[in-house]
């Protein structure tokens, strides 16, 4: 039977063991509470072997209500301690519900904590995933908002779940995959409200199954719990039935008692509605719901439902720009500051790729995936090899240009991503008082470095420092040698115009690749350049940068034949007619082309002349090899006779 087949076949009705039992399940999970057997503890779980009968559930600390400012939240009196009992000389480590609280402010910034959720789903489009919804909800107990993430993915079976709601365990082993802590639920979710519940449907060995998790702050806090409890309940579908039924992995005890924490600390107070959830979520699939969202210092909700209906917005970070000037309305509404502060201007750039199969859905609309790089212009492509220890640590090609809004735009950085993920959108490299770099923005996939747990940076290794000192040196080389082209007056003094062309050296200290000339103000200036062209480009062509790499030597002398002696005076701009300066920007643009041409027919030649010599040295050595046969062969037939059987000489 096909899973779509069996979904059909689900009937969600509550079994009706379930609804005799569920009042003394409630007294049976009070009782388990006060004896710390809920059987639900992270660390611990229902499969635990320990014997934890002696150890105190309930914290000295007396009850209160939850702040609902996030980083108020954390506060409580140092002054009581909890206490956890021995049993048989051995102690047991137990996880306090506030580290849920300090493990999530690792998060900073709300929307990479929606980020690193939706990280999961597109881990998933391996399992067949299609589409990540990401929308607003109610909370049915208040009517407050929550956020709703939902996807189409293989979905999680009950160990999954188990697992998923535990610290430091990942099973993602393939090299693409974004997450491999095993830490990104927790932090996220905690960070963006004090409460989480998790709905995920999954077929497996021809089982299909529905499993619930409750991981809540407030639950705990409230309760006065030292330890993590997470209530869970597992359904399995009975095909010969063709319904629902509470799963056999643990007895009904152990179920009511979770079912009945779940219905009194969830939205949902009934089972009917919490098995309801799943209605949406098709055969298989994952749906979040956090719900009791934080508030901002000004005692607003962080999460902004209502200024966009088709977006969720940062409270209090929206400007109005109609008064102000055009150039500042420019810089405003730019993508690099709407980003801050727009959901879905934020989503529009978080992948660098996207299959067209798979559809971010924000507000019921979809999110259309934006390429920065697609805002540039006179684009260059720039190859990075970073070195440690002599070997090589990876290759990137730097995709970098003036902002389609330069002059106007004081914007400047690099967008890095890592294994698709944007880490650091615009990432300022360089700072300046004179304009040199304004304008000038790069894309970059770095797999070689590591981002932090936050997803927000990356960790602060030598091969990042080598990578930020070589983006450093980009954009100066950049600006230096195009600022011209966008109204800028360029005053250098350069003696010599190129490096040595056939320098083949390696690269000494530190891996870093000297500097490639990008101008392209003279045919020699063109081939140390050889970039890939933005058509070629943007069509995946195989054209790969030869970057002139120079010894510790010559890089001190300017290179073979090279002087790098020149003066960088003050860029002012300056006025160049509109025609004149789109005429200058043509001609470049067409004979970078034209050379593109060249050498494509250069390579193409090549490679026919390289294939034409394959064919005839193959050629020669099979006529060879016919020789040596014939001539052995003649060998071993003897003299040979004429007419008037007269031996003739041998060969």
């Amino acid at each position: 039977m096909m899973p779509s087949e069996v979904y059909q076949k689900v009937q969600l009705q509550k079994p009706k063991s379930l609804l005799e039992r569920q009042e003394s399940g409630e007294e049976r999970s009070s009782n388990a509470l006060s004896t710390g057997h809920s059987g639900t503890s992270v660390l611990d779980q229902a499969q635990s072997t320990l014997d934890d009968t002696g150890l105190s559930s309930t914290s000295t600390i007396c009850p209160a209500p939850l702040c609902r400012q996030f980083w108020k939240s954390g506060s409580y009196d140092n002054g009581h301690n909890t206490k956890i009992s021995i049993q048989n000389g051995r102690n047991y480590l137990h996880v306090h519900p506030m580290f849920l609280h300090s493990n999530a402010t690792s998060h900073k910034w709300a929307f990479g904590a929606i980020a690193e959720l939706l990280d999961n789903a597109v881990d998933e489009i391996q399992n067949g995933a299609t589409f990540v919804i990401v929308d607003k909800t109610l909370n049915p107990r208040d009517g407050s908002p929550a956020l709703l993430i939902q996807d189409d993915g293989g979905g999680m079976d009950p160990e999954a779940l188990r697992q998923c709601m535990s610290f430091g365990f990942s099973d993602k082993k393939e090299k693409s995959a974004i997450g491999q802590y095993g830490n990104g639920f927790k932090t996220s979710t905690m960070r963006l409200g004090a409460d989480v519940i998790v709905f995920s449907r999954h077929m497996g060995d021809r089982v299909l199954t529905q499993s619930i998790g409750l991981l809540s702050y407030t639950f705990l806090m409230q309760t006065g719990h030292d330890r993590i409890v997470v209530p869970m309940v597992d359904y399995e579908f009975n095909a010969s039935t063709k319904t629902l039924e509470m799963s056999r992995r643990y007895d009904k005890e152990h179920f009511m008692a979770n079912l009945s924490l779940l219905l009194r600390w969830s939205p949902y107070s009934n089972e009917a509605d919490l098995v309801k959830q799943f209605d949406d979520i098709g055969s298989h699939g994952t749906k979040i719901i956090i719900y009791n969202l934080w508030f901002n210092d000004d005692g607003k909700m962080e999460l902004d439902f209502d200024a966009d209906p088709q977006d969720i917005r940062i409270s209090g970070d929206i400007r109005k720009v109609e008064s102000l000037p055009a150039w500042k309305s420019v810089n405003e509404q730019h993508i690099a500051n709407q980003l801050h502060h727009s959901l879905r201007v934020y989503l529009s750039i978080l992948y660098l790729r996207i299959p067209e199969s798979f559809k971010i859905v924000l507000r019921g609309q979809n999110v259309e995936h934006h390429n920065i790089a697609d805002d540039l212009k006179y684009i260059q492509y720039i190859l990075y090899r970073p070195h440690t220890g002599g070997s090589v640590e990876g290759e990137v090609v730097t995709t970098i240009g003036f902002l389609k809004e330069a002059p106007n735009v004081n914007i400047h950085g690099f967008n890095v991503y890592y294994k698709n993920r944007l880490i650091l959108p615009f990432w300022r490299v360089v700072t300046y008082l004179d304009s040199r770099g304004r304008g000038v923005v790069g894309v970059l996939e770095a797999n070689f470095i590591e981002p932090t747990h936050n997803k927000q940076d990356f960790e602060r290794t030598s091969l990042f420092q080598k990578l930020e000192v070589r983006l450093k040196e980009m954009t100066w080389e950049y600006w230096d040698y195009h600022c011209g082209l966008i109204g800028y007056q360029v005053k250098k003094k350069v003696r010599a115009s190129v490096f040595a062309e056939n320098s083949s050296h390696s690269v000494p200290h530190g891996g870093l690749e000297k500097p490639v000339l990008l101008g392209q103000s003279s045919p020699s200036m063109t081939r140390v350049s050889e970039a890939f062209g933005e058509d070629s480009m943007n069509k995946g062509s195989g054209m790969k940068r030869k970057a002139v790499e120079l010894t510790e030597t010559e890089w001190a002398t300017g290179g073979a034949g090279t002087n790098y002696d020149w003066d960088v005076e003050e860029i002012q701009p300056i006025n160049i007619p509109g025609n004149q300066l789109k005429d200058e920007a043509a001609n470049v643009v067409q004979e970078h082309k034209k050379l593109l041409a060249k050498c494509s027919e250069y390579e193409k030649s090549e490679k026919e002349l390289s294939d034409k010599l394959g064919r005839l040295r193959s050629e020669l050595g099979e006529a060879q090899r016919e020789y040596s046969r014939l001539l052995a062969e003649a060998l071993s037939l003897g003299p040979i006779k004429n007419e008037n059987n007269a031996s003739m000489p041998s060969l």
